[in-house]
């Protein structure tokens, strides 16, 4: 006999068939391997701050930043993600035909047509391998994050093939002279997905908030500065922080009631939380907000003893009415400052040191999470993720780290791959804010300027880096890469080629494709 109660559930609108219903799933999808990449040099915050006369402490204690690194007119968007996606197959001795797709995520747009993810198909050209999906994805610095959701989609549908994906999120995050310039960087972080990853996205577990405004965007295509509204962007951000949490922690209590818990999600349900990262502070300040929707939303709040200690004035505030408010900012700041400490400080040490790099940066935070972990601490913990994008997109999700900690495991891997990552920021070179200041007038003359030889220093690059070597009259850019091994007559003998692929190394070693999920294989379920 036929079930209707099934079938009326079956036919309901796309997305809502019973959680009953749902098939097998690849175990554990989610970042296997994560490379990060960031220009060779830096201006010291500090020094910006004399250079630009305003009160010391403006950029360092108020913004929380004390380096940020910068591109000369040698990178550009393409260069960027060329690099961080030959060192990720290079180091994790990773075969091109083991990717069955590739997504970019950028706003750097130097092309309305051209996707940044053809120009990257340079380096599969050896390996024959055409036959990868993907392109790229728009959103201020929401689209590494809507590129990396594309490809666990991806791994986790009916049109996976067994192959790896592959996410890159990069971009050149420059401003006009003013308030807003130090809150710069450039940078890109490439990201491997598959099952069985030490990094597993939580299924069903993603607050997103969706909204149109205008506090951050680029209507001047010829232009590589955007348009600010510095007041409405942090009003959103928060706004948008408010929300996802919302949604995330009434999907993790449904999920917990279907299993027969009453318990109320907190913020100590998170071994760490890491933020989309304009500037530090703003993460500090995120994560007390964080504290203060536990406090609004606790039904009974102890405020004698405990992390509310204090906070019984503010019970009844309205948290729209709260995104300046400095009493209710400060006073959470304390509450939360233990938190912050143990969950989310360790997360910003590119952000400090390199600034903001758009869509890497909250991927930037996550890999230096990682990179001052040991395995056996940080197995088994559930890492919070929050990731904006102005104008605007938001979405705070949740990875579960596997409980394999032991040595050559993929934890193991991933941990020791990314702990070069304070050694590699220290042996950058520290530039003055004068040379920094010239170094921005030139980009901005030079923006899209066919035919132009770039002019910054190729022997300045971090070896293996890629870069510009001319824009032609019809716009089209050729690139070489810096060797390994700092041979610059060899390099040389690049330079001329217009042809990338005719330079590309092979792999280091093949490695076998991931077999496909066994039939009947569920998709774990951590809470």
């Amino acid at each position: 006999m036929v079930n209707m109660k099934f079938l009326l559930n079956l036919f309901k609108m796309p997305g809502s068939a019973p959680v009953s219903c749902l098939g097998p799933w690849p175990k554990d999808v989610g970042i296997i391997a994560i490379e990060v990449y960031f220009p060779s040099q830096f201006v010291d915050q500090a020094e910006l701050e004399q250079f630009d006369g305003v009160p010391a402490g403006k950029y360092t204690v108020g913004l929380g930043q004390a380096r940020m690194g910068f591109c000369s007119d040698r990178e550009d968007i393409n260069s960027l993600c060329l690099t961080v996606v030959q060192r990720l197959m290079e180091r994790n001795g990773l075969s091109y035909d083991s990717v069955g797709r590739l997504e970019v995520g950028t706003e750097t747009i130097i092309d309305k047509s051209k996707s940044v993810k053809t120009v990257i198909m340079q380096l599969f050209e050896e390996s024959g391998n055409t036959d990868v999906e993907g392109i790229d994805t728009t959103n201020a610095c929401y689209g590494g994050t809507a590129a990396l959701f594309n490809a666990v989609n991806w791994v986790e549908s009916s049109s996976w093939d067994g192959r790896y994906a592959l996410v890159v999120a990069g971009d050149i995050a420059v401003y006009a002279t003013g308030s807003a310039r130090p809150t710069g960087g450039a940078g890109a972080v490439a990201m491997l997905v598959g099952p069985n990853a030490p990094l597993a996205f939580e299924r069903g577990l993603r607050g997103t908030h969706m909204q149109h405004a205008y506090d951050f965007y680029k209507p001047d295509l010829v232009s590589e500065y955007p348009v600010v509204d510095g007041k409405l962007s942090i009003q959103c951000y928060l706004s948008a922080l408010d929300r996802c949490y919302s949604v995330y922690r009434n999907k993790i209590h449904a999920q917990w009631q279907r299993e027969g818990s009453d318990k109320l999600f907190s913020l100590d349900d998170f071994g760490y939380l890491v933020f989309h990262s304009p500037y530090c502070k703003l993460v500090q300040k995120s994560l007390a907000r964080l504290m203060l929707n536990d406090f609004l939303s606790h039904p009974n709040p102890n405020t004698e003893t405990g992390p509310f200690t204090g906070l019984d004035p503010f019970r009844d505030v309205c948290p729209e009415d709260t995104y300046f408010d400095r009493d209710v900012e400060k006073a959470f700041m304390k509450a939360s400052a233990d938190l912050f400490e143990k969950k989310t400080k360790c997360s910003l040490l590119i952000s400090n040191q390199n600034g903001n790099m758009y869509t890497p940066s909250v991927y930037g935070c996550l890999a230096s999470l990682i990179a001052q972990q040991v395995p056996s601490q940080i197995a088994g913990q559930r890492i919070g993720v929050f990731s904006y994008g102005s104008g605007f997109a938001a979405t705070l999700y949740s990875l579960r780290v596997t409980q394999d900690h032991t040595p050559g495991s993929v934890l193991d891997k991933l941990v020791s791959s990314l702990s070069d990552l304070k050694v590699r920021l220290d042996s950058r070179k520290k530039i003055s804010p004068a040379v920094f200041s010239e170094n921005m007038k030139l980009r901005e003359e030079t923006h899209h300027l066919a035919s132009y030889v770039p002019q910054g220093a190729v022997e300045d690059l971090f070896p293996g880096t890629w870069y510009m070597t001319r824009v032609d009259d019809k716009h089209r850019r050729e690139y070489a890469r810096r060797p390994l091994d700092n041979d610059l007559s060899a390099e040389q003998e690049l330079v001329h080629s217009s042809t990338a692929t005719e330079h590309i190394p092979s792999p280091a070693k093949k490695m076998p494709r991931i077999p496909a999920a066994p039939a009947g294989a569920e998709a774990a379920i951590s809470n």
